[in-house]
């Protein structure tokens, strides 16, 4: 399909200056990121979570920017038919396009030509996550903490998926709006139960939030539940956003970035400063995923320590006691930003440590240099788990990390011996369960765990 599209949702006020800024850009990785990113949101529905397949597929689609008086139009040509209706752009499709456009190029633009937000210090990295999140509209001050995060595979079987529904649909009766990745499977179960929650309770003003980043997005596009998306720059701000706006984790199965998620919210939690910081975090499922959330609790217990594991919450096959516990938790979570004049809208004092912020550059040589060994202090030896996990995530649905697999073979994640054996027998039922990929794909493993030097 060929068609040229206003926007709706966003990017609908723009100076002259602005309009020209982005009309005459000449950043060519950024055109590019743009390029790819709004191939995905066309995509949306697609049954691939291979970057490389949905590219290639579309090699042919072109996306530009066209100037008018009144702003900006896209010009697109060979888009995937899905996106339409009777020759029309589906709305939310539409929004979800600009709201890309705004995030790579617009604000993106800003972010790479500031001091301000660049990655040299905790401070800068904290402040380009909440310009994106407020130019994004997604902070409302005046409202009580009523986020919920749920995070949790894309690729789950059936009985999961609708648990994720149960739990959505009793956490939209108690008013909740629901923040998910924004991808399929337990990111937009949630969505679609609490839709219904929101709906016998006339809430109009529900917000489904999504937030990706480009690496994720193309293999992962946004679900139709979706109404406000969100691109962060990257996976580690994408990661700040979800803990600083939410006010309550959920924890769905899922796979490798399901655990990398884990991993990397329990780390700042045991990280100094953060003794008195409540981000309630529940690990939930039906009665036949007990097993799955045994293996990550013992992942954690042994390498992180047991004192670790007194910071989130199991629940089992009760998708009612699941919303009750948050529901509980998160009022907790208002006295408590109350008390230290902490924002509601944005979690100002949870303390992340700058190793935390700092992107991760996904390679064969930084994943052989990562250090998995129980000499190191619980948050930093959890800090390089959730590297390890990053890394899987990327060979596995990131074109780039696909590429360097089929290049140069899997990546190999070094281990302390009693670290490796947990780690490999977590990550093996990982792929048994088919948590790696879509059902139907062939899954081949893109690390290798090996002996620490």
């Amino acid at each position: 399909m060929d068609i040229q599209v206003s926007p709706r949702g966003a990017m609908e006020l723009l100076s002259q200056r602005e309009v020209q800024e982005l009309t005459q850009t000449s950043d060519s990785n950024l055109l590019s990121l743009f390029r790819q990113c709004a191939l995905a949101v066309l995509n949306t529905g697609s049954e691939s979570d291979d970057a490389c397949e949905i590219f290639e597929r579309y090699a042919d689609f072109k996306i530009e920017i066209l100037q008018r008086t009144r702003g900006v139009k896209l010009d697109i040509v060979n888009a995937p038919e899905q996106a339409f209706v009777d020759g029309r752009i589906v709305e939310g499709i539409r929004q979800h396009l600009f709201s890309v456009l705004r995030d790579i190029l617009y604000l993106g633009t800003q972010i790479e030509h500031s001091s301000l937000y660049s990655n040299s210090s905790s401070e800068n990295i904290t402040e380009a996550v909440f310009h994106v999140l407020k130019n994004a509209r997604a902070l409302k001050p005046n409202r009580a903490p009523n986020i919920v995060v749920c995070w949790g595979g894309h690729s789950i079987s059936r009985y999961e998926y609708e648990y994720t529904k149960e739990v959505g649909y009793h956490l939209g009766l108690l008013g909740f709006d629901i923040c998910t990745g924004c991808g399929s499977g337990a990111m937009k179960g949630p969505m679609k139960g609490a839709a219904i929650g929101h709906a016998k309770q006339r809430n109009r003003e529900a917000r489904y939030i999504g937030l990706s980043e480009p690496g994720i997005i193309a293999a992962e596009p946004p679900n139709p539940m979706v109404s406000n998306l969100i691109v962060l720059p990257d996976i580690e701000k994408r990661l700040e956003a979800f803990v600083r706006m939410g006010h309550g984790i959920i924890v769905f199965p899922g796979g490798a970035g399901t655990a990398e998620e884990i991993l990397y919210l329990l780390g700042i939690l045991i990280s100094p400063g953060n003794e008195n910081v409540s981000v309630p975090l529940l690990l939930t499922g039906p009665e036949k995923s007990r097993p799955y959330f045994e293996k990550i609790d013992a992942l954690v217990c042994a390498t992180l320590g047991k004192d670790v594991c007194s910071r989130y919450e199991i629940i089992v096959g009760d998708s009612h006691a699941a919303a009750r516990w948050m529901s509980k938790q998160i009022k907790k979570v208002r006295r408590e930003r109350r008390r230290d004049g902490n924002a509601y809208y944005f979690n100002w004092l949870l303390n992340i440590p700058f190793e935390y912020q700092t992107p991760f550059e996904v390679s064969h040589e930084s994943v052989s240099q990562l250090v998995l060994s129980h000499n190191l202090p619980p948050h930093e030896l959890a800090s390089n788990l959730r590297k390890a996990f990053s890394a899987i995530v990327t060979g596995n649905i990131k074109e780039n990390g696909i590429r360097a697999v089929q290049a140069h073979g899997p990546y190999e994640i070094r281990a302390d011996e009693s670290i490796m054996a947990m780690l490999d027998e977590l990550l093996q039922s990982f792929v048994e369960q088919h948590r790696m990929k879509l059902p139907g794909s062939t899954y081949h493993p893109c690390y290798r765990v090996v002996p620490g030097s």
